[in-house]
């Protein structure tokens, strides 16, 4: 399976090609995608991200995973999670939203196993 490019971004919304609903935040994974709801983890800006928010889309087979902090790069990416990352044997790339958007769909178009979490606001 292939991992969906992400078709549009704007503040507060985002579209996967292929996909009727569209996301707020949203992750993504060879084969599919969904809503990131940040209650399901307790997850906020700060600390940020925690490997809870990510084991979804690592169980996927993913060999490079893309992490979107937000337009304005206020969602926090600790160091522990990046080791986390790390130690499943899988690359990890931090950016801030729309350029981690524009390195998700450069290697999905390369047919690379990429997965992503995406922040479309802050």
């Amino acid at each position: 399976m292939s991992s969906p490019e992400i078709a549009s971004l704007s503040w507060g919304h985002m579209k996967v090609k292929g996909c009727s609903a569209s996301y707020k935040d949203c992750k993504v994974w060879p084969g599919g995608s969904r809503a990131w709801d940040w209650r399901e983890t307790g997850t906020d800006h700060y600390p940020g991200v925690q490997p809870a928010d990510l084991e979804e889309v690592l169980r996927k087979g993913v060999q490079t995973l893309v992490i979107g902090r937000g337009m304005s790069e206020a969602l926090q990416v600790p160091p522990s999670t990046v080791d986390y990352v790390k130690k499943q044997g899988v690359d990890v790339r931090v950016f801030q939203t729309e350029q981690a958007v524009k390195e998700y769909n450069a290697l999905a178009g390369q047919g690379a196993k990429v997965g992503g979490v995406f922040h479309s606001t802050c």
